[in-house]
């Protein structure tokens, strides 16, 4: 087992008398896959202030919470440590606060009682109600005045009496129960809680979204040396890890029920891990001397994903106008908030895109938007503008979706854009290629257009399509698609079916393809412009998965079926 771990740490102070000798219940040490965005969820959601003599950790309540970053194994249900806690003087507030902000995945997944409600009142204890992290960590809110902030930690235990006594044998505190109800451990302000797992023994904590718990000693090798003589596990001998803040040594021992426990020495501080950034290969470019077909023209066929650009935006953000390329740390929280901002409350093993699932390192080109200069959509036409400007908004209207015709064409599995702007998953495409022709297919919605590379004229402008019609040429090592007659249903950015899109895809490496898309719309825009992002190929990990859109389609049904019920709530 590798215990050099990297995750999120709350660092809570409480000092106790132990038999191994004086110790403090240190802290609980929570895995994110990106640092960054987890300072600003818990800052957001949980009340806590970001520290302000280091760049990787926040305050919550007089608990110090330190971030590193490493993709989590799931959730923290089902293992040694099922949740953590926080207590608020009025949960009814705070629950309604939380939920108003959403499910989207980077804000907060309430967990519902069996009745549908996210709050429950126990008698005789108090108010609780359960969220999660977007990293699964799975966290109590509940009501309790007496103690304000952090509260506790709750264990599954296969017997929680014996678990319990363990770890007051082991580290000290006070045995008690939490308003008579609850049978714990009280370690100065925070109460150590364990409940029983009726499923056999709970998964190991190691890598899941709660890793492990600390515990603080004066005199490391005595603490070590009597945990030893109790027959705990010595997973990792006392030592200072790679990359300490200080001088401090730290050990790792197996607890109870699969639980992870470090000890650390007085002064321990946490550890500055050096994570090896892989090279931006969408960005750091090389000479690349591209191969040829048997039949002579650039070798494009295998599978590409565009995995690395998810995140990158459209247009130049109006506080980056100076700004070249992103930082590796600034395109990683960007991937991350693109990440968690796609799938609502999905897990992170459900994300193509989440950090270290994939080789490739996040692109950290600023904007899609290469031309104009400014990165920025060039104005639209006096008659586009008026169009926007007599356009009625129904943001706020309640729409009851009559029959398919009314839901866009993603739901409708017939296609997702024109533009295949990378999204969450199903990023990938595959590109085969015979003489005259090249065919394209992505993953997304499974869409494949093949497109004739022999000079073919277009169809007639009366026979237009979703995708439109599409014809190829070679520009030197460039495949340069030129398509027209567009059915104007799949609108991007408002453009309309006088569109005329032209696509460039060039092999700038071994495993890179550039892709540039040129749209000109003179009813639209003032004048053409074109994005750009890098796909990339990695044979030993990426294939693309069938997309059975219509088979699984679910979401149709439902949304359809929903808008028949609510028709007969209100009489129609």
């Amino acid at each position: 087992m590798t215990l050099t771990r990297i995750g999120l740490a709350f660092v809570v102070a409480a000092v106790l008398s132990t038999g191994v000798g004086a110790a403090d219940y240190h802290h609980v040490h929570l895995t994110t896959s990106n640092a960054t965005e987890a300072i600003g969820w818990y800052t957001r959601y949980l009340d806590c202030e970001p520290l302000t003599d280091r760049d990787d950790g926040v305050e919550c309540g007089g608990a110090q919470v330190v971030f590193d970053s490493r993709p989590t194994l799931g959730s923290s249900q089902r293992t040694g440590i099922d949740h953590i806690s926080f207590s608020y003087a009025d949960l009814m507030a705070k629950m309604a606060e939380l939920e108003a902000v959403g499910v989207g995945g980077s804000g907060v997944r309430l967990q519902r009682f069996p009745d549908g409600s996210t709050l429950r009142d126990i008698p005789g204890l108090f108010k609780v109600g359960f969220i999660f992290d977007p990293w699964g960590t799975r966290i109590e809110l509940v009501e309790d005045d007496q103690t304000i902030g952090f509260h506790h930690i709750h264990l599954n235990a296969s017997d929680p009496a014996a678990t319990l006594a363990w770890y007051q044998e082991s580290f000290g505190g006070e045995s008690a129960s939490l308003r008579n109800r609850i049978d714990g451990v009280r370690m100065g302000d925070i109460w150590l809680l364990a409940m029983p797992y009726e499923d056999g023994v709970p998964a190991a904590t190691a890598g899941r979204a709660i890793d492990h718990i600390a515990f603080s000693v004066t005199d490391m090798d005595s603490a070590v040396s009597g945990l030893r003589s109790r027959d705990a596990e010595i997973l990792e001998e006392p030592m200072v890890p790679s990359g300490g803040r200080t001088a401090a040594r730290r050990a790792f021992i197996g607890g109870p029920d699969n639980v992870s426990l470090a000890v650390v020495e007085a002064g321990f501080a946490g550890v500055d891990a050096e994570i090896e950034v892989p090279v931006d290969i969408t960005t750091e470019l090389q000479p690349y001397t591209v191969p040829r077909t048997p039949w002579g023209t650039p070798d494009f066929q295998g599978v590409w994903t565009g995995d690395a650009a998810h995140g990158i935006p459209l247009q130049r953000p109006e506080d980056m106008t100076d700004l070249s390329s992103l930082t590796a740390e600034e395109a990683a929280a960007r991937r991350e908030r693109g990440t968690l901002g796609s799938i609502w409350g999905y897990e992170s093993e459900w994300r193509d895109t989440t950090l270290g699932y994939v080789k490739s390192t996040p692109s950290r080109q600023v904007a899609m938007v290469i031309d104009p200069q400014d990165g920025r959509l060039p104005p639209m036409t006096a008659e586009a503008q008026a169009r926007t400007a007599n356009r009625v908004d129904t943001s706020g209207v309640r729409r009851i979706a009559e029959g398919p015709e009314d839901l866009s064409p993603w739901v409708r599995c017939i296609t997702r854009s024109l533009v295949p702007t990378p999204g969450v998953y199903n990023n990938g495409m595959q590109i085969v290629q015979g003489p005259g022709h090249v065919a394209l297919q992505r993953e997304m919605i499974h869409e494949t257009r093949v497109i004739p590379t022999d000079s073919s004229p277009h169809v007639g402008s009366d026979i237009t399509s979703w995708l439109g019609d599409a014809r190829g040429y070679w520009d030197g090592d460039t495949l340069v698609v030129e398509i027209r007659n567009f059915n104007g249903q799949v609108p991007y950015q408002g453009s309309s079916d006088n569109l005329t899109m032209t696509e460039r895809y060039t092999r700038t490496g071994p495993d890179t393809l550039e892709y540039q898309f040129m749209l000109n719309d003179p009813t639209v825009w003032t004048r053409p412009w074109t994005g750009m992002f890098t796909f990339v190929r990695d044979e030993t990990q990426y294939e693309l998965v069938e997309y059975a859109c219509h088979e699984g389609n679910y979401g149709m049904t439902n949304i359809l079926s929903g808008a028949r019920a609510r028709e007969a709530d209100e009489g129609r």
